[in-house]
């Protein structure tokens, strides 16, 4: 395929990507909605309104402190993920080659699940002390098991008959995990990456505030504390414009890419 086709190609998938972002743009516009009728209700010292809180927004992102803080909290949050993505998927993916490995760290695994993050973030003040180390850590241990159960999950359930046969026609390893077990385990970790993404904003900020490490959760407790309720709908939103920015912007494009073959099996699919 020559470099013009592929920019075609790459511009037709991104077209489709945009286009279908309207039904997600559809709910938020709901969420809007309903967060209007919330401050109709209660008036804006309990809940400030959409446009209150953009026009606190605005003002934030002016700020080179808050920059700062958020350039802060976004390194934990992904240094968090990057750990728990990289080392649970590995751990999974062997363990799901082998039985006596899933049944033995399945129960350790349903442990760590069932600690609260809020008791991962007193041991890891306990262990780090009040800096950006016990975010990290937090994020890393409370999102780790997830894609751990769903990497063990996905190599356990490949097609071991379509393995087989590939193993037949003389298809070495790399390809039959390449061409085989790679597609079936992708749909089992990109929903425990989204989950985890997700996950890791929201336990940095409250580790951040709990810690008064710095980031957006400091930011966020000095505005509680003045009762700068503008300000602290505007962190709040910051860090959901952060989470969905991750998601859409950085899971989903590799995620739409890496399962094109979905759509080869819809009526209007192109098939390769």
């Amino acid at each position: 395929m020559s470099l013009v086709s592929r920019l075609l190609d790459f511009a037709a998938w991104a077209g489709r990507y945009l286009w279908s972002g309207w039904a997600g743009l559809a709910g938020l516009f709901c969420v809007l909605a309903a967060w209007q009728a919330g401050h109709e209700f209660y008036g804006s010292f309990v809940l400030p309104s959409p446009v209150e809180t953009l026009d606190a927004l605005s003002a934030l992102l002016r700020e080179p402190a808050f920059l700062h803080a958020a350039r802060e909290t976004a390194w934990r949050a992904f240094a968090g993920f990057g750990l728990a993505v990289g080392i649970g998927t590995l751990a999974g993916a062997a363990a799901g080659y082998s039985f006596a490995a899933m049944r033995l760290m399945r129960p350790v695994v349903t442990f760590i699940l069932g600690v609260p993050p809020i008791a991962w973030i007193v041991l890891a003040l306990i262990w780090f002390g009040p800096t950006g180390g016990s975010a990290v850590a937090t994020v890393a241990v409370a999102s780790l098991p997830i894609s751990f159960a769903s990497a063990a999950e996905g190599i356990a359930t490949r097609d071991r008959a379509l393995d087989a046969m590939a193993r037949s026609f003389g298809a070495g390893w790399w390809l039959r995990f390449r061409t085989v077990t790679l597609p079936h385990l992708v749909s089992y970790l990109f929903p425990a990456w989204t989950t985890s993404a997700g996950s890791a904003w929201k336990v940095t900020v409250m580790a951040e505030l709990l810690a008064n490490a710095g980031g957006i959760g400091s930011e966020l407790a000095t505005a509680r504390s003045l009762f700068d309720i503008p300000r602290v709908m505007a962190i709040v939103v910051c860090v959901v414009l952060f989470a969905l920015v991750t998601e859409y912007g950085l899971i989903q494009p590799v995620r739409d890419r890496l399962e094109a073959w979905r759509k080869a099996g819809q009526p209007w699919g192109v098939r390769p």
